[in-house]
């Protein structure tokens, strides 16, 4: 999953929301240098990329992409799924879409110094730019794919991803829909074991 739906899946509790945030900067298994919560929020997030890999459903949507995408198709898939979170918010929480976001800036915000310096410097860009409410739109997930394909050094060709997105729209979102409640049901046991 993308950005969005880590800090969707994780507690309420600020320092696993960091570390489920910045799992992706994080590299190694020595988590030592985080507190007990930032761990616990690693942890999940690398155990949410490993059940969704490994999901039929997702494994089902990565085939629908176009070859050319190689291994990034994994990531194109997660951006996807961020957006149908967050086109179809009202179905996952009360919370209004734009309040919950805003809560999660000024919660990264003031919570800088524990991040990453490569994901505390994406933080500015992040925000200013809106990617999480942006997200809902197409055009703000070409804006995302843009982005990642500029960070490949346009190797992973992400930024042509939005055509098979809308040439599968319905299918991708009917992935999404059933897969999500699988995802959400192995984050709360996992969380029991925390």
């Amino acid at each position: 999953m993308n950005l969005l739906a880590h800090l969707y899946l994780s507690t309420n509790n600020t320092q696993v929301i960091i570390g489920n945030f910045a799992a992706d900067g994080i590299k190694g298994k020595n988590l030592s240098l985080y507190s007990t919560d930032m761990q616990k929020g690693i942890r999940l997030h690398r155990q949410i990329d490993f059940f969704t890999d490994n999901h039929p459903i997702v494994k089902q949507s990565k085939r629908r992409l176009h070859k050319r995408y190689r291994h990034y198709k994994g990531i194109i898939i997660d951006i996807f799924y961020d957006h149908f979170l967050a086109k179809n918010w009202k179905e996952y929480s009360v919370i209004p879409f734009d309040v919950y976001i805003h809560s999660m800036y000024d919660l990264l915000t003031n919570q800088i110094e524990l991040l990453p310096e490569k994901i505390r410097n994406m933080i500015p860009h992040m925000i200013h730019q809106n990617w999480l409410y942006n997200y809902q739109y197409l055009e703000g997930i070409q804006e995302t794919l843009n982005g990642m394909n500029y960070r490949s050094n346009n190797q992973s060709q992400m930024h042509l991803a939005v055509e098979d997105l809308t040439s599968f729209y319905s299918d991708f979102e009917t992935d999404f829909t059933l897969f999500f409640p699988d995802l959400i049901a192995f984050v709360k046991e996992k969380n029991k074991t925390f």
